[in-house]
Protein backbone atom coordinates (compact mmCIF):
# COMPACT_ATOMS: atom_id res chain seq x y z
CA UNK A 1 0.00 0.00 0.00
CA UNK A 2 1.01 3.14 -0.75
CA UNK A 3 0.41 7.04 -1.94
CA UNK A 4 -2.48 9.01 -1.57
CA UNK A 5 -4.77 6.15 -1.44
CA UNK A 6 -3.26 5.02 1.71
CA UNK A 7 -3.26 8.26 3.60
CA UNK A 8 -7.04 8.55 2.85
CA UNK A 9 -7.54 5.11 3.64
CA UNK A 10 -6.12 5.79 7.54
CA UNK A 11 -7.95 9.21 7.59
CA UNK A 12 -10.90 7.36 7.94
CA UNK A 13 -9.71 5.20 10.93
CA UNK A 14 -8.56 8.17 12.78
CA UNK A 15 -9.69 7.18 15.99
CA UNK A 16 -10.55 3.86 15.59
CA UNK A 17 -8.37 0.55 16.29
CA UNK A 18 -7.14 -1.50 13.70
CA UNK A 19 -4.05 -4.39 13.15
CA UNK A 20 -1.51 -3.64 10.43
CA UNK A 21 0.89 -5.67 9.16
CA UNK A 22 4.31 -4.83 7.84
CA UNK A 23 5.93 -6.18 5.04
CA UNK A 24 8.58 -7.05 7.38
CA UNK A 25 5.82 -9.37 8.85
CA UNK A 26 5.24 -7.04 12.01
CA UNK A 27 1.95 -6.95 13.32
CA UNK A 28 1.00 -4.10 15.72
CA UNK A 29 -2.53 -3.35 17.21
CA UNK A 30 -3.52 0.06 17.87
CA UNK A 31 -5.62 3.43 17.58
CA UNK A 32 -4.57 5.88 15.12
CA UNK A 33 -3.66 8.87 16.16
CA UNK A 34 -1.68 10.63 13.78
CA UNK A 35 -1.84 10.82 9.98
CA UNK A 36 0.68 12.32 7.55
CA UNK A 37 1.78 12.29 3.64
CA UNK A 38 4.56 9.60 5.00
CA UNK A 39 3.70 7.75 7.74
CA UNK A 40 0.68 6.35 10.53
CA UNK A 41 1.23 6.70 14.43
CA UNK A 42 -0.43 4.33 16.31
CA UNK A 43 -1.19 3.83 19.88
CA UNK A 44 -0.62 0.47 20.77
CA UNK A 45 -3.36 -1.11 22.41
CA UNK A 46 -1.64 -5.15 23.24
CA UNK A 47 1.72 -5.86 24.41
CA UNK A 48 2.98 -2.31 25.00
CA UNK A 49 0.18 -0.27 26.86
CA UNK A 50 0.03 3.48 25.24
CA UNK A 51 3.47 3.47 23.43
CA UNK A 52 3.34 5.33 19.92
CA UNK A 53 4.34 2.98 16.83
CA UNK A 54 5.23 4.82 13.58
CA UNK A 55 4.76 3.21 10.28
CA UNK A 56 5.85 4.61 7.12
CA UNK A 57 3.27 3.46 4.36
CA UNK A 58 5.67 1.55 2.00
CA UNK A 59 6.16 -0.95 4.25
CA UNK A 60 2.71 -1.63 5.43
CA UNK A 61 1.24 -4.41 3.33
CA UNK A 62 -2.67 -4.50 5.03
CA UNK A 63 -4.49 -3.42 7.37
CA UNK A 64 -7.67 -4.54 9.17
CA UNK A 65 -10.12 -2.29 12.03
CA UNK A 66 -11.33 -3.86 14.83
CA UNK A 67 -14.87 -4.61 15.50
CA UNK A 68 -15.73 -2.52 18.87
CA UNK A 69 -19.38 -2.65 18.46
CA UNK A 70 -21.19 -5.19 21.31
CA UNK A 71 -23.71 -7.08 20.03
Amino acid sequence: MAGQHTENLFRRFKGNSVTVKTSTGGVYEGRVTEITNDYICLTETVGGEGTEVFLFYHAIESMTTANTESV
